[in-house]
């Protein structure tokens, strides 16, 4: 990789979003910027921080023509890739505030937010998009023009007119706008998908992030020769602020996944140096490699449970938590053996990878440090910009979901819940200050929903206020614990554990549909007959494989019950955000008779 060099952007000298775009030109204007895959040339192309300034500034010619206003709201659904950085940049630039709408949303999500924020103009992914969305937006809508990315016709609306990107973007970029917006405006708004009700815009300004932006890079190394791998949406502000921004402060270059079925090939061919990912993602690897474990010989398990083991040991011993022991002397060997084949699965140069947007099991993350693998868990919220703490290098407790942010105040209120105030916190809800002022005190102090305690600097999170299940008996349960350590298991894609004001657990279990026809025959059954589902042959061994999983667990924290099923939840059929979390209130309404049938045959 070479000399490794810092040309960090100081906010003061950026100012904005747009600002820090302008500097990063000015400073490195040949420099790769980001690395996209053209898929009509089927190649990878790079882009230099020049060539994405000429960008910018056709985007401008634009927007500059659809007669919009200082703070006037503009929205974006793409996937990610250059365009994406292309018009945010050439938006803010004028003075305009960014709305990111994440791509597999639902219709009558995606209105909501265009009516609810009056937004002006959008740019879609292609014309099959605008088809789904045009029947949910209202006749009064604000919009003027919606353009289309990929191939499509243009036409007139009644209010609005279609315009695909071909005709407009001219070929000869005019000199870029940099409007002289204040740090402290409106920059954009992120509305927060949520498990109930509609969706709140999040409304962060141009310093909330940039602030988040700048004290991350001080607790964690960015270099100029790092190369971040982009897969998760930038409409997600964890990628958007870690994926987009930051690279851009340090002057790191960015590539753009395919698709996230194709992450393996481009983590191969990209070889990235760091990248953001959610735990769902380790998870889906770790699955995967206890699957291909299972159909190994014992000897292999061994191997590989031994490489883990040492090399644990040996990641507990360079942090300063354990001296050193004679087993240590077999890690290069093993090291050799099993992690060095796991990590070129990844490229092979990834210093580090962040995991946040959800808790990483302490067992997945164990099995990737103890192969060498630097994970680094964070933690934090839309309405922080978004992030509150991180785990580092040199201070990485796994457990944990870091170091709590150098210029942010943290408290834990009577009631055991996590509160954050600093310049990351955000201007409020938009058009929603019932609800800022329910998440955010007079003193400045944001309530996070999370129990957590604080200790050596680090916050571990202990349980949703919200999610807490309270049995008969009185015991209380924290579900997303336990759902993560039967997740583990990859016969399991989706769980959600019930059992509020009963006298046990149950767990709804959406199956892995890839591994479910082999379990089923496995156990003499017909995977293709619904009633397999129900079978005691197949229930007895799924209770026994929780039962395992959950053996660190309480004696009360067991699941005595399960409902089995391979209709997944999903963003269309709204049990699911689309940021992968569970509408827990949706998924139970929809199962409600079920859990009936469970409690009931009880009693």
């Amino acid at each position: 990789m070479g000399e490794h060099r810092e040309d960090i952007i100081y906010t003061d000298e950026a100012k904005t979003l747009h600002g820090l775009f302008h500097v990063r030109v000015k400073r490195s204007p040949d420099r790769i910027a980001y690395t996209h895959f053209n898929r009509d040339s089927k190649q990878w192309e790079d882009f230099t921080w020049r060539e994405m300034s000429d960008s910018i500034a056709r985007w401008q010619a634009v927007l500059k023509k659809e007669n919009l206003g200082i703070g006037d709201r503009v929205a974006l659904s793409l996937k990610n890739g250059v365009e994406w950085i292309a018009f945010e940049q050439a938006a803010m630039g004028l003075g305009l505030v960014v709305i990111p709408l994440y791509t597999d949303d639902r219709a009558d999500n995606i209105s909501y937010i265009i009516k609810d924020a009056a937004v002006k103009c959008l740019l879609l992914q292609d014309q099959a998009r605008w088809k789904r969305i045009a029947p949910t937006i209202d006749e009064d809508t604000t919009l003027q023009n919606i353009f289309i990315q990929d191939e499509g016709e243009a036409f007139e609306g009644e209010n609005y007119k279609v315009t695909p990107l071909r005709e407009v973007l001219p070929h000869i970029p005019p000199e870029l706008t940099l409007h002289e917006s204040d740090p402290h405006s409106l920059a954009t708004i992120v509305y927060t998908s949520g498990t109930t009700g509609r969706p709140k815009g999040v409304m962060l300004s141009h310093s909330n992030i940039l602030e988040n932006v700048h004290i991350s890079l001080t607790m964690l190394a960015i270099y100029q020769d790092d190369l971040f791998l982009s897969f998760l949406p930038i409409s997600h502000m964890l990628e958007r602020m870690g994926g987009y921004y930051l690279p851009m402060m340090a002057g790191s270059s960015v590539a753009f996944s395919r698709s996230i079925p194709q992450l393996a090939d481009d983590l191969a061919h990209i070889r990235p140096t760091a990248m953001v990912a959610v735990p769902r993602i380790f998870e889906r690897i770790y699955g995967r490699i206890n699957g291909q474990l299972e159909k190994g010989s014992a000897t292999k398990r061994t191997l590989f449970k031994s490489a883990i083991r040492v090399g644990w040991h040996n990641f507990e011993r360079q942090q300063g938590r354990r001296s050193w022991h004679p087993r240590l002397l077999v890690h290069s060997i093993l090291d050799k053996l099993v992690g060095a084949k796991v990590r070129e699965r990844l490229g092979g140069r990834l210093r580090f990878a962040v995991s946040g947007g959800a808790p990483l099991s302490p067992e997945v993350a164990k099995m990737f440090i103890g192969l060498g693998v630097n994970v680094l868990q964070g933690y934090g919220l839309t309405e922080t910009s978004p992030v509150i703490s991180c785990n580092i290098l040199d201070d990485n407790d796994p457990v944990s979901v870091g170091v709590i942010l150098r210029n942010l105040e943290t408290r834990v209120s009577e009631q055991g819940e996590l509160q954050v105030k600093g310049p990351n916190v955000m201007l409020g809800y938009w058009n929603n200050h019932a609800a800022t002022a329910q998440m955010i005190d007079h003193d400045g102090w944001l309530s996070t929903g999370d129990l957590a305690r604080i200790e050596n600097g680090h916050i571990y999170i202990t349980g949703r206020i919200k999610d807490i299940l309270v049995l008969s008996n009185g015991e209380k349960v924290p579900p997303g614990d336990m759902e993560l350590a039967i997740a583990n298991d990859s016969l399991f894609e989706q769980v959600m554990v019930v059992g509020e004001g009963q006298s046990f657990l149950s767990a709804l279990v959406v199956l892995n549909a890839e591994e479910w026809p082999a379990y089923a025959q496995q156990h003499g059954l017909d995977p293709m007959d619904s009633a397999s589902l129900s079978s005691k042959k197949i229930i007895k061994p799924i209770l026994h494989k929780m039962r395992d999983a959950l053996h660190d667990f309480p004696a009360y924290a067991k699941i005595r019950q399960v409902h089995l099923t391979l209709e997944p939840w999903t963003i269309d059929n709204d049990l699911m955000t689309p940021t992968m979390k569970i509408k827990r209130p949706k998924v139970m309404a929809h199962l409600q008779e079920v859990v009936d049938a469970i409690y009931s045959e009880s009693d």
